[in-house]
């Protein structure tokens, strides 16, 4: 993991080379098309009140749950940490949440897989923005995974199929029954060899209109390394870098590949 002195770097350099964010100079018609109707859509969805009530009650909850945490960083078998300091430090912020759910309400992907639940804040986002799809998310601790099934019920979130356990094994049974993975968002394990072995086993079901978003990919350089090895993938067609997340699309209208970097 990078040091917050070498994360800020990093970001101020992202903000200085990255692409305007209002579209100016992208000649690709897809992506422009991206940045104007879900980047910058400023529409305050119904939704968006609901779920973030919700997490302004989660930051003010002091119940401790026993975290047994297979992601990167976690030494120990398992930690207590309050539901409070998890909303505040392991969910996705309402900025980015609310962007996964104007990337489903958009696109409309039928069939999502989520790694990582946490409290099911952005799980809810990717739910309710495709009430008529079907959201499959996985959670490695069992009393976060409780704690979010609680959740969906506050937010009468009935299209989400919540798995317990460790990625490695639930993850391959969950493409199993799927026949295609629509998007597919990665925010549960923040290593290399993880995060690339996830990307492999979710292209095995993915289509030309599939859309892959991945966590944190400057958060170290093994995560870094692991974004450009996917980018690099024959199959991807196009990359966006939003610095603290990564879109990859297979369109195939896309004759050559694309990589861009774009500020928000």
């Amino acid at each position: 993991m990078y040091s917050s002195l070498q994360l800020a770097l990093k970001y101020l350099n992202y903000r200085v080379t990255a692409a305007n964010g209002k579209g100016h100079g992208i000649h690709s018609p897809f992506v422009f098309d991206f940045i104007t109707n879900v980047l910058t859509d400023r529409t305050e969805y119904d939704d968006y009140n609901e779920v973030e009530k919700l997490r302004k009650q989660l930051l003010n909850d002091q119940t401790i749950l026993t975290i047994e945490d297979h992601g990167a960083g976690s030494s120990s078998g398992s930690k207590e940490r309050s539901v409070s300091s998890i909303a505040r430090h392991a969910v996705k912020s309402k900025k980015y949440a609310q962007l996964l759910y104007r990337i489903v309400k958009y696109y409309r992907p039928h069939s999502i897989v989520e790694l990582g639940t946490s409290l099911g804040i952005t799980t809810s986002y990717l739910a309710l923005a495709s009430p008529g799809g079907n959201v499959f998310t996985l959670e490695g601790a069992p009393e976060i995974a409780g704690t979010a099934r609680k959740n969906f019920e506050t937010l009468e979130v009935r299209n989400v199929k919540l798995i317990e356990g460790n990625f490695n094994y639930t993850l391959p049974s969950v493409l199993y029954h799927l026949a295609s993975v629509d998007l597919a968002f990665i925010d549960g394990n923040h290593r290399r060899e993880p995060t690339e072995n996830y990307f492999h086993w979710l292209l095995e079901e993915s289509n030309t209109n599939s859309i892959f978003i991945f966590d944190d990919i400057h958060w170290s350089k093994g995560m870094e390394q692991a974004w450009e090895h996917i980018k690099a993938h024959p199959v991807v067609r196009c990359s966006i870098d939003l610095f603290f997340i990564g879109i990859i699309f297979f369109r195939q209208e896309f004759k050559e590949k694309q990589h861009f970097s774009i500020r928000f």
